[in-house]
């Protein structure tokens, strides 16, 4: 937390940018096919390396950011949460948002030299999965790309490109197009 507030500007000139991008992306239909899945007691958790915040604006419930994201922020000094839609406001109104205690705000992201959230919960959430699907991910940052190894049951791994996952039993590859893949197992699911 004092690197936060020690590079503050930076922080919020990044923040500023990655929000004006943020208003302008919509979650895709592989995430809308994970909130449907969750809905229908299929998935059990979201687990994202992800700081967008658009496995929770397509309405998946449950989802465990290991490297945190913009859906809330806190502030250091005092602790009061602040939503999306509030620190959009504050970042465009100020050069560095502050807390009616005069805290500075912080978007619950993870810095660089920050250790990651809730990666025991999400450990414990693959350990107990008998499909785990990993998504979009070259599996080559760590300590997240250690997931797949604890899956309780079979992995199937969508992703373009090359994975850093070794094959082995039980492990499924597939080099596609998440939103084509997904649409596909949608279809099939429904038929």
């Amino acid at each position: 937390m004092v690197e936060a507030r020690r590079s503050s500007l930076p922080c919020y000139s990044a923040a500023r940018d990655f929000l004006g991008v943020l208003d302008n992306i919509e979650p895709t239909s592989t995430h809308r096919f994970l909130t449907q899945l969750e809905a229908d007691g299929r998935l059990t958790a979201v687990v994202t390396q992800n700081i967008d915040s658009l496995h929770q604006k397509a309405g998946s419930q449950r989802v465990i950011s290991v490297h945190g994201d913009y859906w809330t922020s806190h502030c250091l000094d005092c602790g009061r949460e602040f939503a999306l839609d509030q620190m959009e406001t504050m970042v465009r109104e100020t050069k560095i948002p502050r807390c009616s205690c005069d805290g500075v705000i912080k978007p619950d992201v993870v810095f660089f030299g920050e250790a990651v959230r809730d990666l025991e919960v999400a450990g414990s959430v693959v350990g107990a999965s008998d499909l785990l699907l990993v998504l979009g991910s070259s599996l080559v940052v760590y300590p997240a790309a250690f997931l797949p190894e604890q899956a309780g049951g079979a992995v199937v791994v969508v992703n373009r490109g090359e994975v850093g996952l070794a094959p082995g039993p039980g492990r499924h590859f597939v080099d596609a197009d998440l939103d084509h893949y997904f649409g596909e197992v949608a279809r099939h699911l429904k038929g």
